[in-house]
């Protein structure tokens, strides 16, 4: 159960940090005359500078072992790279993660806060510390950090490029900002062909339960995201996940835990 929780968590993260795009707010507007593929086309092109950001995300599941709901908030600094991740809503076939999931990652360690692991694992502090090279082999380390920077910043965008059918919705307000809306579906094998080769095989896996993916974003004046939506589905397994992104390239502060509060994962449960 604990497992099938945490690998939920994971897919609610993986898609926060993949559907990250834009950055400022104090562009001139787009001009009305362009298509929208162009119109994705430069968003892509765009986040690519993005720094920093903040994300607000809900995502909800459904398969054979049941439904699950993911929902919470994440801080995502680029460089040096640090993520502050806090997950209010765990939720899995009808069974919640009691005090939800706050976990950082910052510099050679990813810091975790779930109150089962006390009783799972014998942890004695609120936070436990695990270093990057104790996670596995180092293969398996650059694996985990791949599933937090493939989809960071311009890379959701460049999938979306793979639409062949965006079009406009016309225009609305995402929180207080005038946005115009576009939405339209990619097929999963094109999308993932826009990225980076290195990035394409854990994409791939990551996306593999889905077909084609249909998706609403809402780009504003500076031609940058500021709401996404994704919808897919593949033989009664689907995802629907809703964005709201804020604070691009602001000042981010992502702390460790205090040292007191911190100990160490147990041996022989790093696993």
């Amino acid at each position: 159960m604990l497992k099938r929780t945490i690998s939920l968590t994971a897919v609610g993260a993986a898609l926060v940090v993949g559907a990250v795009a834009g950055c400022g707010s104090n562009a001139q507007p787009i001009q009305v005359n362009l298509a929208a593929s162009e119109v994705l086309t430069q968003a892509a092109q765009k986040t690519a500078q993005v720094t920093s950001y903040t994300v607000d995300a809900v995502v909800n599941v459904a398969h054979s072992e049941g439904n699950g709901k993911v929902q919470g908030r994440m801080l995502y600094q680029r460089d040096p790279l640090a993520v502050d991740l806090t997950l209010d809503t765990v939720d899995m076939g009808g069974r919640n993660l009691p005090g939800g999931v706050r976990a950082v990652l910052q510099s050679d360690a990813v810091y975790v806060k779930v109150d089962a692991l006390k009783d799972l694992v014998g942890a004695t502090k609120p936070w436990i510390k695990v270093p990057l090279t104790e996670v596995g082999e180092s293969a398996q380390v650059n694996q985990y950090l791949t599933q937090i920077q493939q989809f960071d910043l311009g890379n959701v965008t460049k999938m979306v490029t793979a639409s062949q059918n965006v079009k406009s919705a016309g225009n609305e307000s995402v929180n207080g900002e005038d946005t115009t809306h576009y939405s339209g579906t990619f097929p999963v094998d094109a999308a993932v062909q826009q990225l980076p080769a290195d990035k394409q095989e854990q994409a791939r896996t990551n996306l593999a339960e889905l077909s084609d993916v249909k998706f609403d974003i809402w780009v504003a004046g500076d031609g940058l995201p500021r709401k996404l939506a994704l919808n897919g589905s593949k033989e009664g397994a689907t995802l629907d996940a809703t964005l709201f992104f804020k604070d691009f390239n602001k000042a981010v502060n992502i702390e460790t835990p205090p040292a007191d509060q911190v100990g160490e994962l147990p041996k022989g449960t790093t696993n």
